[in-house]
């Protein structure tokens, strides 16, 4: 029975495996064959001994990394849901809230990251704040659909039941919204990750961002490329949490494999 489980995930993730296994032959073709040069493009190889050498601390930068992004998902989901939450709690929330937070979300992220950090310091907490701050907005409109976009008449069997309002909310609204906050914070997931690297980009001596910089300034691509795996290897993880909660919570909304 495990075995037969096992082959149809195996079947169903074949595809993704099939196109990352293409392409990385597509990659290694492309630089062998046309020689390109190893500053400006390094082959698959080069990228993974670099990915093993000592030069580089990866563990202590992929784990500074990795706690900055797990916090800026964090932040952005639970800030994401209360205001959500408030929005869909309230019309008059609603309208004070929605035009604020539009604002907010169309400022340039790169643009306020200097002044978190020239208030804050150097640190972890900047580049949390920054990839929080690109990662909530999501979660808020999908929170607020989510609460509001339900079938009235289950609404209207709480009113029957003379249910006060906060159960309702509690009991028929919030496990309606499940699909959509679960949604959201798989988009967030990949949005925390941009925000705490952006951090480390602007000012930072520590991380994956900081060795993606300090590389490319010695002409050290393969590190470069490296740490870009490694970034990626960490935002991969944290959406496939993301999508085992959504199994565990939203059953009925996802699409597992039979």
């Amino acid at each position: 029975m495990n075995q037969n489980k096992a082959l149809r995930w195996t079947l169903h993730y074949l595809p993704a495996i099939g196109l990352f296994a293409g392409f990385i032959l597509l990659w290694q073709l492309a630089v062998s064959v046309f020689g390109i040069r190893e500053y400006l493009l390094p082959g698959p190889y080069a990228v993974w001994q670099s990915m093993l050498s000592d030069e580089i601390p990866w563990l202590s930068h992929a784990w500074i990394t990795g706690v900055e992004i797990l916090g800026a998902f964090l932040l952005a989901g639970v800030a994401g849901v209360a205001l959500g939450m408030a929005i869909a709690w309230s019309q008059g929330i609603s309208r004070a809230l929605t035009p604020f937070l539009v604002f907010v979300n169309t400022l340039p992220k790169v643009a306020i990251a200097p002044l978190f950090l020239m208030w804050l310091g150097y640190g972890i907490l900047p580049n949390m704040l920054i990839g929080a701050l690109i990662g909530f907005f999501p979660v808020v409109i999908n929170t607020a659909v989510g609460l509001t976009q339900i079938d009235q008449d289950l609404v209207d069997l709480g009113r029957v039941f003379s249910a006060p309002k906060w159960k309702v909310f509690l009991k028929i609204r919030i496990p309606n919204a499940y699909p959509y906050i679960l949604s959201a914070l798989k988009v967030t997931a990949t949005s925390a990750v941009v925000g705490a690297v952006v951090g480390e980009f602007v000012a930072s001596q520590k991380g994956l961002g900081y060795v993606i910089i300090t590389t490319q300034s010695s002409m050290n691509t393969p590190a470069a490329f490296a740490a870009l795996v490694w970034i990626s290897v960490l935002g991969l993880l944290l959406y496939g949490l993301v999508a085992l909660l959504s199994r565990l919570l939203a059953p009925w909304a996802e699409e597992a494999p039979r």
